[in-house]
């Protein structure tokens, strides 16, 4: 088990490139299938589960070519409908290999899905849209096995906004029978590039960017040679990191459209950004303090349905929130273990209270102090590194792998900024 051993109270100043966005390679991985022809990816961040889901392909029938670390070309045809329990077990988006499987072979094998454990994950999202695609569903306890006799094209409604579901049932809509019309779809710039993606490589997909997007099935797709954008989440995650530290840096490549609602949020707590071209300058500041909503009222931070405030990045918004003067109360209200990391927090130093699963409550600013720690999570595990990089003293912060699922290279990139990090076995 890997761990970082952290020595805070260095500002970070310089210049970071964030990595590929890890959300939009992951369906873009399972997207390869729908074609036999070549599928050329770029930008894909060097990332545990990246690695993960490229083994599951190989594991299908598709052959992968490294064409540089960071670009692969994934070509072939499926042969087996069965992605391995094993794999399945070590990445929730395993689940993205359904609807090209379906498509191609007709059937269907998937393990139990991994991930983070921050609560109940739905994955009934996903097989309802494929069932009103024609698709039939077998649920064991080793899994689930689906079944078509043809995809056709349909009305679908998603019961939820999910961003996977979405992109499952667009991945097998694309090669349906007919016209699909997908309602509730989730519209986050992953899903917009994936939608983007399918178009070039032939899906005829209208609606990309809105909850309704319309697809009318084609014969077969072809290749394509695709750049993944900077993944908006590590942006706001730097965001934060560098303005715990007291520090300034300038965050490139950094797609500020995508950064319009984490920008307000960080600015309600006393964070000051700018766009310089595409790059993300993040200020230098000693003192923040957290805007009162009108009438000196405590200020509510709450993910949202895109374009709303990402779910994924409350974790390293509450850390920030300890660093701000002022009391704000964070509602995580999309999952239910989310917030249950913020013990560590606490034994660090800073002032809050864990009202229910969903909300804590943040008084800041609080000295923290260097401690051990366990990263439970990808996000939660950024969090704790934020507050290891602000704390007085050294900090050991182990299951780092769970960090690593999501962040390239973190402690190397990072120590060029100025951290005091260093990774140990």
């Amino acid at each position: 088990m890997a761990r970082f051993i952290v020595e805070g109270g260095t500002p970070l100043r310089g210049e970071i490139t964030p990595a590929g966005n890890k959300n939009e390679a992951l369906p873009l991985i399972a997207a390869s299938l729908l074609t036999d022809d070549a599928v050329t990816l770029r930008n894909l961040p060097r990332i545990r589960d990246v690695r993960g889901m490229l083994e599951i392909a190989i594991a299908l029938g598709a052959k992968v070519d490294e064409l540089d670390p960071h670009t692969v070309r994934i070509s072939g045809a499926p042969r087996s409908m069965e992605v391995p329990q094993k794999l399945a077990g070590e990445i929730r988006a395993s689940l993205l290999f359904a609807g090209p499987l379906l498509a191609r072979l007709r059937k269907a094998q998937l393990g139990l899905p991994g991930g983070d454990v921050i609560g109940r994950r739905r994955n009934d999202t996903h097989f309802l849209a494929l069932q009103q695609l024609s698709a039939e569903l077998e649920v064991a306890r080793e899994g689930y096995e689906l079944s078509t006799e043809g995809l056709r094209g349909a009305e679908v409604i998603l019961d939820e906004a999910s961003v996977t579901a979405t992109e499952n049932a667009l991945l097998a809509a694309v090669l349906a029978k007919g016209r699909t019309v997908l309602h509730n779809a989730a519209s986050e710039p992953h899903v917009q590039q994936l939608g983007l993606a399918l178009t070039k490589m032939g899906a005829r997909v209208a609606g990309i960017g809105t909850n309704t997007i319309t697809i009318d099935g084609v014969e077969r797709l072809g290749g394509i040679d695709h750049t993944i954008l900077s993944d908006h989440m590590e942006v706001g995650s730097l965001i934060a990191l560098i303005a715990m530290t007291r520090g300034s840096a300038t965050i490139k490549k950094a797609v500020p459209q995508h950064l319009r609602m984490t920008r307000l949020v960080f600015k309600r707590l006393g964070v000051e950004t700018e766009i310089a071209g595409d790059d993300l300058v993040v200020k230098g500041n000693e003192r923040y303090r957290v805007e009162e909503d009108i009438g000196g009222k405590i200020p509510t931070i709450k993910p949202g349905i895109w374009p709303g405030f990402p779910t994924d990045l409350t974790s390293v918004a509450t850390a920030m929130a300890t660093q701000a003067e002022g009391t704000v109360l964070i509602h995580e209200w999309m999952f239910d273990g989310r917030m249950f990391w913020v013990d560590a927090l606490e034994r660090m130093g800073a002032r809050l209270v864990l009202a229910d699963p969903h909300r804590v409550v943040v008084v800041g600013p609080s000295q923290l102090y260097g401690t051990e720690l366990r990263s439970p999570d990808i996000r939660a595990g950024m969090a704790l590194l934020g507050a290891t990089l602000c704390a007085r003293g050294r900090s050991i912060i182990n299951n780092v792998e769970q960090i690593d699922r999501g962040y390239e290279e973190l402690d190397t990139r990072l120590r060029a900024l100025g951290a005091k990090i260093e990774r140990a076995a």
